[in-house]
């Protein structure tokens, strides 16, 4: 089994900006990060061939930040039926995926995660990009994230312009009130506005294609008494070095492990004024 800890220092690590959240003296969070491909394999989560010591480029993003801001350390791992295991998860605060299809995990484990795990208070998931490409004929998980994946109109060389709803929210204040930026953007299926509370979403009147549904980019919810931050970017490898999205990340850590609150009440009149948005901007641009 994995987990002794990777303790990966690289260089100078990653810069982060003036506006980083500083780190408080309590005792770092300790993250378990899934990276396993059970279906498309991203170039980011991709490790090199050949040497079993070297990570992909989100994990070494993870781990430089942890240590950069004292925050939190990180465990990878691209092997589930060995480490996420509810022995193993009793090492953990927060879990990360940055997978796809249906993970080899055990029944029984799977089903501790969901009903014990992860809806204790102190405890959270943050999900990446194709974390909603995972599990996606398991209702609990999708129910979990907030969605399933249902294409990808907008690839990776594609640059959209986002929308932040709540940019004084810690997760979105790196972004600003609207951003730009270069990633490949998932819409969703088994969209439950009615369990999420929407932070961003992608300003269909200034994408392009322009379809007529409203896409949501980032998203928090409760889950029992833990947290969950699910966040669709981080398709391009060039997106784990941008100083907005890490300060985001380090912020849903924060919020996870109590360090400040936000209001996670579902917003599902925010997504309906969206969809509308969209279907005006999608007939407009006919």
């Amino acid at each position: 089994m994995l987990l002794a800890r990777l303790l990966f220092i690289i260089g100078a690590g990653l810069a982060l900006t003036s506006g980083s959240i500083a780190a408080e003296k309590v005792a770092p969070s300790r993250i378990l990060m899934l990276t396993q491909s059970q279906g498309f394999v991203h170039g980011s989560v991709r490790r090199p061939e050949g040497d079993g010591k070297k990570l992909a480029a989100a994990e070494i993003a993870m781990i430089q930040l942890g240590e950069k801001t004292g925050q939190f350390t990180v465990d990878c791992t691209q092997d589930a039926a060995a480490d996420f295991t509810k022995a193993n998860l009793q090492h953990y605060d927060i879990v990360m995926f940055y997978t796809t299809g249906t993970l080899p995990i055990a029944d029984a484990d799977r089903d501790y995660f969901f009903k014990e795990w992860l809806t204790t208070k102190g405890h959270g998931f943050i999900g990446f990009h194709s974390a909603a490409d995972t599990y996606g004929d398991y209702q609990p998980y999708w129910d979990m994230v907030g969605g399933t994946f249902d294409g990808h109109p907008w690839g990776s060389k594609n640059t959209v312009t986002i929308k932040v709803h709540e940019p004084e929210n810690p997760m979105m204040k790196p972004f600003g009130p609207e951003f730009t930026i270069t990633d490949e953007i998932y819409q969703y299926k088994n969209w439950q506005p009615e369990k999420v509370r929407v932070l961003m979403s992608l300003d269909m009147a200034r994408c392009k294609p322009s379809e007529p549904r409203h896409v949501p980019v980032a998203w928090i919810k409760s889950y029992g008494e833990g947290k969950v931050y699910f966040n669709n970017l981080g398709h391009n490898e060039v997106t784990w070095q941008d100083p907005r999205y890490l300060e985001s990340i380090t912020a849903g850590v924060q919020w996870m492990r109590g360090d400040f609150e936000c209001d996670a009440t579902p917003n599902p009149e925010l997504s309906k004024a969206q969809e509308i948005a969209a279907k005006a901007a999608a007939a407009a641009g006919k």
